[in-house]
């Protein structure tokens, strides 16, 4: 264990003593009544404990309900006595490590003690006996805080250990089962309210609503990961294109990596934002993805090409970007595909589009292909030197290409000394290792507790 996994340990078993102190210390026999009540709604958090949903590294369990119900109408005592009866029994039947077991016991002392004291306090304020709407924006309140403190507690503790980002986990654990969370925070209040009206046979309301819980979370959690499986087959189909290409044609597959790098150095240095630089790398790698339909005696020609043969060449933007584009999620890369044989002049194709009206990225695109089919290997033209590849470029900024994008390239190249080995594997391999960068445009947006 590393010095700063005792000091968190210690930290928690410090907040553990802490909160169990405070606890009997403000513990009220009318807290603990009616005993009914105590008992039903422990059975009900061991119960939903028992039927909890993984996802991930996580367990998400339908006890924290009934935590809440224990905040709302019983006390900090009561409230902290079951999440830590709750813990404890969860990790005699999982075994857990006993650090891990710590971490849960202070989390599940900690949110319970600090909820209903909010709502007690709360209830001081105000006339939260007599007033059913402001009891009920009180416990909702008190619901959406507490499942925070909970998720960031154990997320924290994840952080500090093992070095995982808070971001991420936020992004990736608390999001996605969110909507489920806010519908069970409804579901639950209105329990609570109901209950200060029938007394406890609410509580068989109660159990339907952890079913619910259960049931939409099970199902929102598997949606997602079909869609993360749906994500990854598609993924490697693009992947596995990229490398039949390569193993077609050496050449074009090498070239579209060279692009991705040059094109994600042009957008970071263009001031484009993290998205537009995954962008930029993912489109230079698949804008010639439309090549794969190309006969051999086109991809793969020795001598210059007839007019038939160029007017199949001329489309292989547009079948490039409705391979792509039947691929969810990957609209803009799609669009940067569809766009990169444009020039600033309006002269280009498919669609003739000139100046600003070519995606930026396009542009960034247009720019490193130019120069990568100048300077490397190709069948269709002679080789040139970086520096006759530059006078080049400066020749047609302004009519092939944007000008201020081609300033900013020959910058590059002239002071970082960007480049790109087209005869070293370990280049290509590189950039071809684009799983993580395209992933983000086959998932949707998403971000426990």
């Amino acid at each position: 264990m590393t010095r700063r996994s005792k000091l968190l340990a210690a930290a928690e078993a410090v907040l553990l003593f802490a909160v169990l102190a405070a606890s009997a210390f403000t513990s009220r026999s009318a807290d603990w009544r009616p005993w009914g009540l105590v008992l039903v709604l422990l059975a009900l958090a061991l119960a939903s404990d028992a039927l909890a949903v993984r996802h991930q590294t996580q367990r998400i369990s339908g006890s924290f309900l009934a935590l809440l119900l224990a905040m709302a109408l019983l006390g900090p005592a009561p409230a902290v006595a079951i999440g830590v009866v709750v813990t404890l029994l969860d990790g005699a039947r999982t075994r857990l490590a006993p650090g891990k077991l710590l971490t849960n016991l202070a989390t599940y002392a900690t949110f319970p003690f600090a909820g209903a004291l909010l709502i007690e306090r709360t209830g001081n304020w105000t006339d939260l006996e007599g007033a059913r709407l402001s009891f009920a924006l009180v416990v909702f309140a008190a619901f959406m805080v507490v499942n925070l403190l909970n998720f960031a507690m154990i997320a924290g503790d994840s952080a500090l250990h093992h070095g995982t980002s808070m971001r991420l986990q936020f992004r990736t654990i608390f999001v996605p089962v969110l909507p489920s969370v806010l519908a069970s925070a409804l579901l639950t209040v209105s329990v609570a309210v109901l209950y200060r009206e029938v007394g406890l046979a609410a509580l068989g309301l109660f159990a339907l609503v952890l079913v619910v819980f259960q049931f939409l979370l099970r199902e929102l959690l598997l949606s997602q990961r079909r869609a993360e499986q749906l994500a990854s087959l598609q993924l490697g189909v693009l992947t596995s294109m990229v490398e039949t290409l390569a193993l077609r044609d050496r050449m074009t597959a090498r070239h579209s990596a060279a692009v991705a790098r040059f094109g994600r150095a042009l957008a970071a240095k263009r001031g484009c934002g993290k998205d537009e630089q995954e962008l930029a790398h993912t489109a230079g790698l698949l804008h010639d993805i439309g090549k794969f339909s190309f006969p051999d005696a086109i991809l793969l020609a020795k001598t210059p090409l007839s007019p038939e043969d160029w007017e199949t060449v001329r489309r292989h933007p547009e079948e490039g970007a409705r391979l792509v584009r039947r691929m969810e999620a990957y609209g803009p890369v799609a669009d940067v595909v569809l766009c990169h044989h444009e020039r600033w002049d309006g002269a280009g194709y498919p669609r003739g589009l000139a100046g600003e009206e070519i995606p930026l990225v396009a542009r960034i695109i247009s720019v490193a292909d130019t120069y990568d089919v100048m300077t490397a290997r190709d069948s269709y033209r002679r080789v040139l030197s970086p520096s006759q590849a530059i006078a080049e470029l400066r020749r047609v900024a302004g009519s092939q290409l944007d000008p201020e994008l081609v300033d900013d390239f020959v910058a590059l190249l002239e002071r970082k000394g960007l480049a790109f080995r087209h005869g070293d594997d370990a280049d290509f391999a590189t950039e071809l290792a684009f799983e993580r960068r395209v992933r983000e445009y086959a998932r949707p947006r998403r971000l426990l507790a």
